[in-house]
């Protein structure tokens, strides 16, 4: 029993690594194009905007994965403030100039798959159970809004 739930509990933890890697390599792309034109002292190409633009471009797919797995909206919203966690927690040393811009970009990245590790052990049976049980019998696996 312990081996099949720490397969599905990596599968899980792969499968939303592969939704965030497509999403960044379709999406982050059309971000550039989109601010192609944008002088690089604007404010669009802060770390800042292009690090949450990042995470965003990431976290939409993985949570629509996730929903469309059956995921209930309290973890997929765990799983997506994950995306962004990681950078928040570079920011304060970049703007005290402890690190660089590209130092924000790899410390919030690698934070990023630890704080979804975290939010994945914190509901242990949510990931390591089949897909199947995803949300059942929970409110807020409705897609109706309160």
């Amino acid at each position: 029993m312990r081996r099949r739930e720490l397969r599905r509990f990596g599968l899980h933890y792969l499968e939303m690594v592969v939704a965030m890697l497509v999403g960044m390599m379709v999406l982050f792309p059309v971000w550039l194009l989109a601010t192609s034109g944008v002088d690089d002292g604007s404010v669009l190409r802060s770390v800042e905007v292009e690090t949450l633009v990042m995470a965003t471009t990431m976290a939409v797919p993985m949570a629509g994965w996730m929903r469309f797995g059956g995921h209930a909206w309290a973890p997929t919203l765990e799983m997506s403030a994950a995306m962004y966690a990681g950078f928040v927690v570079a920011y304060p040393f970049h703007w005290a100039g402890a690190l660089g811009e590209h130092g924000v970009m790899t410390v919030g990245h690698v934070l990023m798959f630890g704080f979804m590790l975290g939010a994945m052990l914190l509901r242990w049976s949510e990931y390591a159970g089949g897909h199947g049980h995803h949300g059942k019998g929970d409110p807020a696996h409705t897609m109706a809004g309160p």
